[in-house]
């Protein structure tokens, strides 16, 4: 068995503490994508609908 790495969420082995690297990494860039809108349907669905829309005759 390898030895356990002291890391932020205590003594580990090698192999979890770079699964925790990754998750803490990959959740970080979600939440940073969130924050500037990458997941906002509304705003995707507002401009599809604004160009399906046609200007009435006037």
């Amino acid at each position: 068995m390898s030895r356990p790495i002291h890391s932020k969420y205590g003594y580990e082995p090698p192999e979890w503490v770079q699964a925790d690297s990754r998750l803490d990494k990959w959740y970080k860039d979600k939440r940073r994508a969130k924050q500037h809108g990458a997941f906002s349907l509304d705003r995707k669905r507002r401009k599809q609908h604004a160009k399906d829309k046609k200007m009435p005759l006037s």
